[in-house]
C-alpha cells in the first residue's frame, strides 16, 4: 500500500520535479509536463512508457486501470490503496526519465531491481 505523500517524496527527490496543480488537484510536474496527479476520488494518474500501461493493467487489474478518457495517452490510473510502494517508486522514476534530457536521466539511473526486463 502507498499514498500520495509517498509518491510526492519519491518524485521530489528527482531533479526538475515540482509540486503543482492540474484540474484543481495536486500534481507533480517535470519541466512543466505532468508526471502524476491525485484525482478527487483518490486515484492517481501516472505517466508511463508506451506499451507499459497495458502490461500493468493485464498483470494487476486491481491496482492499474484506465478509462476511455485516457485512450491514446501514456497514462495509467492507479488505485494507491492497492499499490505496492516500491513498484510505484520505480514507475515514478521511469516516468520522470521520459520527461528529462538523456544526460540527466543517465545521471540518475533506475535502480537495477526496477529496470525493465531486456528482450
Amino acid at each position: 500500500m502507498t499514498d500520495w505523500d509517498h509518491v510526492t517524496c519519491v518524485a521530489l527527490a528527482l531533479p526538475l520535479t515540482m509540486l503543482g496543480t492540474s484540474y484543481g488537484t495536486p500534481s507533480l510536474k517535470v519541466r512543466g509536463k505532468l508526471l502524476a496527479r491525485l484525482r478527487d476520488d483518490g486515484v492517481m494518474t501516472l505517466k508511463v512508457e508506451d506499451g507499459l500501461r497495458e502490461a500493468l493493467i493485464d498483470a494487476q487489474p486491481e491496482v492499474f486501470f484506465t478509462t476511455e478518457h485516457y485512450d491514446g495517452y501514456p497514462i495509467a490510473l492507479v488505485r494507491l490503496e492497492c499499490a505496492d510502494a516500491e513498484q510505484i517508486a520505480g514507475l515514478i522514476h521511469r516516468g520522470w526519465g521520459g520527461l528529462v534530457p538523456m544526460k540527466l536521466r543517465n545521471a540518475h539511473p533506475l535502480p537495477a531491481k526496477d529496470a525493465p526486463p531486456r528482450d
